[in-house]
């Protein structure tokens, strides 16, 4: 029985994830809870919240839902409601500056926590949330390009001026690694360029403006954790900031899209960055083959010129083959004069052969003049 406590307790400890919530007035909280209390804090459907989950392969996304933007953006896993952000695994390497920059920006300033001052140019609170997470994983995108032409660029050079098995390794692993990155940065480039491609999408972005125009839900906040005192005025503060928008053009989504517009010109160009890097690679091993074809070609007139030496000098062992036979001719007695005009002969025509032989091929181009 016990041990089946046991089992329970460790499954129950598993589906708990590990999160931090911020609020509108900047307090911060870290949660250990299950994707159940997440469900039913921010009113999304399970299928949303599996995109979240690290172990499994979702692409860079930003879904607008009803009451909440599920954003997932690399190391960066949040839910952002017009009044909360949870963000996934706070204590991960790359979430915790994540973290701090959160911690200082979403705080509303004095004249903002004002109701009676002026709204009309308060920027809503999920597109300041939105905005630390783009900036976050592009900065972030952006050092790692950055990373990798630091260790390229050198590392194609040191090639290019000397072959060999450990610069081509090198230069693969680096290749490799490009290629990787390339495709992550990709992803968000096409998320961003999918959003700003569809103004619905990005109207489902603008949560205060819907809570605004929609009555406020009766149903509370789960018992783990108490709800914001800041909801009401906060609702009341959305609705005269985005007064003229309500009324004149609910889909205007201008705000956003020029937001998201600064965020993809960034990515862009950390993108035009590795496509460049490419390049410089393509080019590279474009030079590295040109190399290799060279060797490959003086190879092949070495071999050329090695061939007709040996022609050559086959003809001239067979002479000396022929005349070293042990046959009785009647000019071996007193004529030692014939030897040396036999091998004189055999030796220039020999000489005179390779010299056709090459003239011929550099005449018809096989070697270099």
């Amino acid at each position: 029985m016990a041990a089946e406590q046991g089992g329970v307790a460790i499954k129950k400890k598993a589906a708990a994830r590990s999160w931090i919530l911020f609020d509108s007035r900047g307090d911060d909280t870290i949660l250990d809870v299950d994707k159940y209390a997440i469900m039913q804090r921010v009113e999304i459907h399970a299928r949303d919240l599996r995109i979240l989950d690290p172990l499994l392969s979702y692409p860079s996304t930003i879904l607008g839902r009803e009451r909440a933007i599920v954003l997932n953006l690399e190391h960066i896993k949040a839910i952002i409601t017009a009044e909360e952000v949870l963000l996934r695994d706070p204590t991960e390497e790359t979430v915790v500056p994540v973290v701090e920059e959160l911690r200082r920006r979403l705080p509303l300033s004095a004249a903002q926590n004002d109701a009676d001052a002026p709204e009309e140019h308060e920027s809503p609170f999920e597109f300041r949330a939105l905005e630390v997470a783009l900036e976050a994983i592009c900065s972030f995108l952006d050092a790692r390009t950055t990373e990798l032409e630091t260790a390229a660029y050198p590392a194609l050079d040191e090639l290019t001026s000397k072959i060999s098995s450990r610069n081509l390794d090198r230069v693969r692993k680096l290749k490799s690694a490009m290629t990787r990155l390339t495709g992550r940065v990709q992803k968000v480039r096409d998320e961003l360029e999918q959003l700003l491609d569809d103004d619905d999408d990005m109207a489902d972005l603008y949560l205060s403006r819907k809570m605004a125009t929609s009555p406020v839900s009766g149903s509370g906040a789960p018992n783990w954790l108490p709800a914001s005192p800041t909801i009401a005025s906060k609702i009341s503060r959305a609705s005269r900031a985005s007064a003229a928008t309500i009324h004149g053009n609910e889909n205007d989504v201008e705000e956003l899209e020029m937001l998201l517009e600064a965020y993809f010109m960034q990515i862009d160009g950390t993108l035009n960055k590795l496509t460049t890097l490419r390049e410089y690679i393509d080019d590279t091993e474009d030079y590295i083959n040109i190399q290799l074809d060279n060797h490959r070609n003086q190879l092949i007139q070495l071999e050329l010129f090695l061939s007709s030496g040996t022609v050559c000098i086959s003809l001239y062992s067979l002479v000396a083959g022929i005349f070293g036979m042990n046959i009785p001719y009647t000019w071996n007695n007193d004529h030692s004069w014939v030897y040396k005009w036999v091998v004189s002969v055999s030796g220039l025509i020999s000489i005179l052969v390779f010299i056709a032989i090459i003239t011929y091929a550099r005449h018809k181009g096989l070697v270099g003049s």
